[in-house]
């Protein structure tokens, strides 16, 4: 019988209702708080044997979840389009570069509550799995609990150093003052942040997407459509900070009362003691690798203010912005396979979990590519209209470049994923801190002789080698393999999808002629895919899906 802590009696009593709930001590083992669920203990009972909820059409589940998590980074990326042309006409490139250097600089800690976030979703879905409903909450309270006394002495030192973060990276001296505020507001935020990614457990635990992705993304976008707003009332770039921490704080409330209703075991003050050393040893490992990997992940971005210029930073972070549109379906299955792959651990799931490993890499790769070209052939007519003649001359060659990298990067959110669930963290810190060094090296060397141009070449480097890795090591660790005979399929189809970017260097623009070539490519590789690349079970399940939209209307 699990620990309840002191004082309390032997004798725990539950009822639990749609609109009434009365909690003693609570010991809820069922999946939802939906219906009625009695459970009354005597001194000398046998506690009842956990039902663990089913795992069966997990593919199904993860798909589904990860849809709607994409849904909720298109929805707020659609807003931000709309929103961002404004902002950065109103701040002007320089202000633009101070406001995404405030929000960056604290991304720099985000190791800082040693990953309660992952550590929640992994530990409280193996509760959920195993039905035990009482100590994924009692899960979710500690790595609360931890993530705050962990981050909040950054958040101090974020706010205390403003103004000497301020001088370090280089803001112009007009903007000293208001980006050293903005930094002390952008501190609060950090530590909410953080909060925000705990609550969300029990929804996540259940790959409920379609919550998560109203909490998170409504509020998110709330913040970006009112940030150009603020901007034009005379608020400037602190306005555009304090609209954030608003947004943040809005969404902690949000999570809390959801996960509440899924979880009523939620709202209790015990804490799990015997969780907080594996927590740790988790979320350390993964926190020690996070100093190497933001590093990595951004280094160059720190770098261009620096060998360069703030109005070379919003250059080359429009190009970024751009070509990480296509990693939202591959880092949105991210939310969804990582629960998913804790609930499948065992001998006894192995085949399911191979299965979701390598339908979920066949998944990405057939998106990415016509996304790939499309957005390649695009891109520069999209920078001249959105933020400006300047921007489509200076974007356009490190967009190409950093387009090449994702190639590779966007299926190993697979391995990334498997990896995380399996518990070796400690993995990800030994292979960042490898990749440390020589990024270094290699990013201060070619930004300092191609400026921008040499930042992408950099990134792109050093991520393929990094997805080439993080397959071998899912390989190893978790035995899972890439997909047999998808290598020569997934090339051959994008031998289809290629020819029309070809076509667009040629012309230099965009033509009529580019974009029917285009369109003729996509439904040849369709096709392709349909014959050559899906299974039969999922060629029935699209006819399925079809014909019941269509009897549906």
């Amino acid at each position: 019988m699990n620990r309840l802590g002191r004082g309390l009696t032997p004798e725990r009593f539950f009822i639990s209702t749609k609109g009434f709930k009365k909690i003693a001590t609570s010991n809820v083992n069922s999946a939802d708080a939906d219906g009625v669920t009695a459970v009354i203990e005597p001194q000398d009972a046998v506690r009842p044997e956990l039902v663990p909820p089913s795992t069966a059409g997990m593919t199904t589940k993860v798909v589904k979840g990860s849809l709607w998590t994409l849904a909720g980074q298109v929805a707020p990326l659609g807003v931000s389009l709309v929103a961002t042309p404004f902002t950065i006409r109103l701040l002007g490139a320089e202000g633009y570069g101070v406001l995404i250097l405030v929000g960056l600089i604290p991304t720099y800690l985000g190791f800082a509550d040693l990953g309660m976030g992952i550590a929640s979703t992994k530990f409280g879905s193996e509760a959920y799995a195993a039905g035990d409903a009482e100590k994924e909450a009692r899960t979710v309270r500690t790595a609360a609990v931890l993530s705050l006394l962990l981050s909040v002495p950054f958040g101090v030192a974020i706010f205390v150093l403003s103004g000497w973060l301020a001088t370090l990276f280089n803001v112009p001296a007009h903007l000293h003052a208001e980006a050293s505020l903005a930094l002390k507001v952008a501190a609060v935020t950090f530590v909410v942040n953080f909060l925000n990614q705990i609550f969300n457990t029990p929804q996540l635990d259940r790959l409920r997407m379609d919550l998560n992705t109203f909490v998170t993304s409504g509020f998110r976008m709330l913040g970006i459509a009112a940030t150009p707003i603020v901007i034009y009332l005379g608020f400037g770039i602190l306005g555009a900070v304090v609209v954030l921490l608003i947004a943040s704080l809005a969404t902690l409330a949000g999570h809390i009362y959801v996960s509440g209703r899924l979880l009523p075991n939620l709202f209790d003050l015990s804490l799990d003691r015997t969780i907080i050393r594996p927590m740790l040893k988790f979320g350390g490992a993964l926190a020690i690798a996070s100093v190497a990997a933001l590093t990595v992940a951004n280094l160059e971005k720190l770098i261009l203010p620096a060998f360069v210029t703030v109005r070379a930073l919003a250059y080359y972070t429009v190009a970024f912005t751009l070509a990480s549109m296509l990693t939202m379906f591959a880092f949105s299955m991210i939310q969804s396979l990582v629960p998913a792959f804790s609930q499948l651990q065992g001998e006894r799931n192995r085949e399911q979990m191979q299965s979701l490993y390598s339908r979920s890499v066949r998944i990405n790769l057939v998106l990415m590519l016509p996304a790939l070209v499309g957005l390649a052939i695009v891109a520069e007519t999209f920078f001249n209209a959105w933020a400006g003649p300047d921007f489509g001359r200076e974007s356009i060659f490190p967009f190409y470049i950093l387009l090449i990298g994702l190639v590779l990067n966007i299926p190993a959110y697979l391995p990334y994923s498997v990896i995380m669930a399996v518990g070796r963290t400690d993995i990800f810190a030994k292979l960042y801190f490898a990749e440390l060094a020589p990024y270094i090296f290699l990013v201060l060397l070619l930004t300092w002789y191609f400026g921008i141009f040499g930042a992408a070449i950099a990134w792109t480097i050093r991520i393929g080698m990094d997805a080439v890795l993080q397959f071998y090591l899912a390989k190893k660790v978790a035995g899972l393999t890439w997909p047999p005979d998808f290598g020569v399929a997934i090339l051959t189809a994008g031998s289809l999808i290629v020819p029309p970017f070809l076509l667009h260097i040629y012309f230099g623009h965009l033509t009529v002629v580019t974009i029917g070539a285009f369109l003729i490519s996509v439904i040849l590789y369709l096709l392709f895919v349909w014959k050559k690349i899906l299974f039969s079970d999922e060629r029935e399940r699209i006819i399925h899906r079809l014909e019941r939209l269509r009897f549906s209307f």
